[in-house]
């Protein structure tokens, strides 16, 4: 048999350069699991109503103060490479679904170290992940059986939803004002979209555009409890001219995006004039054009015209003697929230604008000062389909957090909306699941059952976490939970044969460390932030496992 090393005589051969660092097998793997350990060690005092506030300094000296599993890890800095996979969990959990950050990060962390004695005694990584996966399957069936459906208008329903997400937040003092708001904003924006027949998709129905027509306006003083959801929009401007309306009630307004001052030359333009009397007639025409515009506005009688450009001295002069209220150099983004809290349209040209485009929904226009600014407020509208969240606080950590917690909570309450599937909190899933997979994984047989039972092993990292936030005995709370949990399958599989399944709702109140029912203790998450949390986790897993080798000090590009 030909030997497989180099031809007698020769060294090995070298054929990467010399500089580059390479792991290789098992060392590759137990390092990826090491790194993940770290990083869901950083946050893993994060979970919970107990959990600790993390302050990250920035290369700049910023602060960030916050507990928020997403924004830690993004300002951290980090250079292994399976570490920087981890944090990117976070965020893709962020941008889909927006909560759970903290969770899938840990449950990712804890699958791995549970793969840890798998490597070690020499089992093939495609082995653990196939065992991995199948288990996926069998934790998403098990979730299908736990969820419950809930109706988006039930406000109690919705609130002890959205107490799960805001009560491990800083926040929290405040909890019942922040509920509402979430639920108000979000239930403003949020409009049904007619389906084409014959469909019956969930996500098609709803459209929650949050990003765009919820806007946060963060105003540094007062005090918390000051925060509100306005029925309707406001924005940072100032009227144009001093002699303007400040206060209207039921207004007409028009919304453009032109500029309503002469047309300046795209290029230089040079006017050579020969008759002094040609000077005052392009004055005059420039005044005319103007004048003309005004006029096309004043004849629909509106009470406040805004516009995205500018407004020239004579414009404001004729709009004053209208007594019409304008504003100018409005945000594009500030337009559509008014035209969509009142019902205007944004028109391009004066000489094209309709009676329909005015927008008379708006109860009452004020301007107001809040600290040194001045605030145009359009309220009491009628069915606004977009808002301002105002909120007030000490100081910009503050308000920073506060906006935070408060975008996790939209996105619950918009996920709910979406798909109005619940599941029981505070670690009651992820232990009901983690019993299902020890009971399912009795009947697996070979080599695959070691990884299978693993997951469910791992699921335990939820409740086991949350007691140890709370200070009580880990090993008696954990232990007293997959009693309860386990009890309820042998009374189903009484009653019901084998395939019975219990709904067993018991979880941990992360405050106290008790056992507490979950259903009266009314803590639900929303099913599609749990099996995101579960797919996300157990596939990054499987990935980071199958990685064999890592090597670094690759080319530089463009060498």
């Amino acid at each position: 048999m030909a030997s497989q090393g180099p031809p007698p005589g020769m060294g090995p051969i070298m054929v990467l350069n010399s500089k580059t660092q390479r792991s290789q097998g098992r060392q590759a793997q137990l390092g990826n699991i090491n790194a993940a350990r770290a990083v869901a060690d950083i946050i893993r005092s994060t979970l919970g109503p107990r959990s600790m506030l993390k302050m990250l300094l920035d290369p700049m000296g910023g602060i960030v103060i916050t507990n928020d599993g997403n924004c830690i890890l993004r300002e951290v800095d980090v250079s292994h490479p399976t570490a920087k996979s981890m944090i990117e969990l976070s965020r893709a959990q962020d941008e889909e679904v927006g909560d759970g950050t903290t969770s899938v990060i840990i449950l990712a962390g804890e699958m791995l170290i549970n793969a840890e004695p798998f490597v070690r005694t020499n089992i093939h990584p495609t082995v653990i992940v196939r065992g991995y996966n199948y288990a996926l399957q069998e934790a998403l069936e098990i979730c299908e059986k736990l969820a419950l459906v809930v109706d988006v208008n039930d406000v109690d329903k919705m609130k002890s939803l959205v107490q799960s997400c805001i009560g491990t937040k800083f926040s929290s003092r405040w909890n019942d004002t922040m509920i509402d708001m979430a639920l108000k904003a979000v239930l403003t924006v949020s409009r049904a979209i007619p389906m084409p027949v014959g469909s019956d998709s969930y996500s098609q129905k709803m459209e929650v555009d949050i990003k765009r027509y919820a806007k946060v306006e963060k105003i540094p003083g007062g005090e918390i409890s000051d925060c509100t959801v306005l029925s309707g929009v406001m924005f940072n401007k100032d009227v144009t001219h001093s002699k303007m309306r400040r206060r209207i009630e039921n207004p007409r307004i028009l919304l453009l995006d032109s500029p309503l001052e002469y047309k300046k030359g795209e290029s230089q333009t040079n006017v050579e004039i020969t008759d002094e009397e040609d000077w005052n007639t392009l004055l005059k025409m420039e005044e005319e054009y103007v004048e003309n515009m005004c006029m096309e506005i004043i004849a629909f009688k509106p009470d406040i015209v805004i516009t995205e450009k500018g407004v020239s001295d004579l414009a404001q002069h004729y709009f004053a003697k209208a007594n019409i209220t304008a504003f100018r150099r409005l945000r594009k983004t500030d337009n559509n929230r008014v035209a969509r809290a009142t019902g205007a349209t944004i028109v391009s040209r004066t000489d094209e604008i309709r009676e329909e485009d005015i927008g008379t929904g708006c109860g009452l226009f004020e301007m107001r000062k809040i600290g040194e600014e001045y605030f145009a407020f359009f309220e009491e509208c009628k069915d606004p389909k977009a808002c301002t969240i105002i909120l007030r606080g000490g100081s910009k950590d503050v308000l920073n957090e506060i906006e935070r917690n408060l975008s996790d909570a939209m996105q619950v309450v918009r996920n709910v909306v979406f798909d109005p599937r619940l599941l029981p909190g505070g670690g009651a899933t992820e232990m009901a699941v983690s019993v299902g997979l020890r009971k399912a994984g009795l009947k697996l047989e070979g080599i695959q059952q070691g990884p299978f039972l693993a997951v469910g092993e791992a699921m335990e990292v939820i409740p086991r976490t949350l007691s140890q936030n709370c200070g009580v005995s880990v090993i008696r709370t954990v232990t007293q939970l997959r009693a309860k949990h386990a009890a309820a399958y042998e009374e189903a599989e009484k009653t019901g044969g084998e395939d019975a399944f219990p709904k067993c709702n018991w979880g941990i109140d992360g405050t106290t460390g008790k056992l507490v029912d979950m259903e009266e203790f009314g803590i639900w998450e929303p099913f599609s932030v749990k099996i995101q949390t579960i797919k996300t986790a157990v596939e990054s897993a499987c990935m980071i496992l199958r990685i064999d080798d890592i090597v670094s000090g690759s080319k530089k590009r463009g060498h």
